[in-house]
């Protein structure tokens, strides 16, 4: 078979439903009980055979995107060479749509996209754990990215194991001026969080997500990392609000921010949301999307 000169895989954002964290471990970790959900807002990481691997990037704050080997998709190549023995030769261009440092796992997608773009590019033949081993090593919300739809994330949240979702979720996004440090993040959090308890999934939310329950959805949303989030960005508090005034069920910090999520009752009130936001003055941008999505997903070779 004729290996293809060029693939573009599409790859969704995250918002963490739960995310509940535990005190610091010895190697600098955290245990999570992290509940993911795949939404509608995806990147697009497209690899071209090439002499040399090069990155390049397109697309809201495509300039705040490294564009050397520090960048997931880069490793991720790099990886995925080193495990079959051959050249990381790909030109790696990504066509951003999820908020940079945002809190929505963007970087992670991009190297769990770069990873599937180069295993069909290279026709390397990996099986799904090989490519599941790769992405844990390349970060903690990697894996999810490869996997989408709905999982709950223990360990530092790279072990997966998957979620039933009973309905489709409408969401708001709320884009922040500049972004957040997730290791600032964790570290304020163990500032005012001194005794963090073994995190735990909470059934409540789990059975909302099984039956496509909005509202007690809404009840059940938490995230142990939003007041350290508050405590380094205290804007963030107004976009809250707004949102919530606005008609939002419910409002939080997605993941370690700084961007903002807003659960909607139906795509109509989304919109709403969308709108106040928008002309709030206390965010940069608002999008709409709806969860779950599927993970990395080849949509051109």
């Amino acid at each position: 078979m004729t290996r293809p000169g060029a693939v573009t895989v599409r790859v969704p954002a995250k918002v963490n439903v739960q995310l509940a964290v535990g005190p610091a471990r010895p190697d600098g970790f955290h245990d999570l009980a992290n509940v993911f959900l795949a939404v509608g807002l995806y990147d697009e990481v497209t690899a071209v055979r090439a002499d040399s691997l090069r990155i390049t990037c397109s697309g809201p704050d495509a300039d705040k995107v490294p564009l050397d080997r520090t960048n997931l998709a880069a490793r991720a190549a790099e990886l995925l060479a080193a495990r079959f023995g051959l050249a990381p030769d790909v030109h790696l261009h990504i066509a951003k749509d999820i908020p940079v440092a945002g809190g929505m796992a963007g970087g992670s997608a991009d190297g769990a996209a770069a990873l599937v773009a180069c295993d069909a590019l290279w026709g390397t033949g990996a099986s799904r754990a090989e490519l599941l081993d790769i992405c844990a090593e390349l970060g903690s919300d990697v894996p999810f990215s490869l996997v989408g739809g709905a999982a709950l994330g223990t360990g530092r949240g790279e072990k997966l194991s998957s979620l039933d979702v009973g309905g489709t979720f409408h969401w708001v996004f709320a884009a922040a001026d500049g972004g957040l440090s997730t290791p600032a993040v964790y570290r304020e959090f163990d500032r005012l969080t001194p005794d963090a308890v073994a995190p735990e999934a909470d059934p409540v939310l789990l059975d909302a997500l099984r039956a496509g329950d909005a509202v007690a959805l809404a009840g059940a949303l938490a995230n142990d990392l939003q007041g350290a989030a508050l405590s380094l960005r205290p804007s963030l508090a107004g976009t809250l609000a707004v949102g919530t005034e606005a008609g939002a069920l419910a409002a939080l910090v997605s993941g370690s921010g700084p961007t903002t999520a807003f659960l909607a009752r139906d795509a109509a009130s989304a919109e709403k949301i969308a709108a106040a936001l928008t002309t709030s003055g206390t965010c940069r941008s608002a999008k709409v999307a709806s969860s779950p999505a599927p993970g990395a997903t080849i949509v051109a070779a």
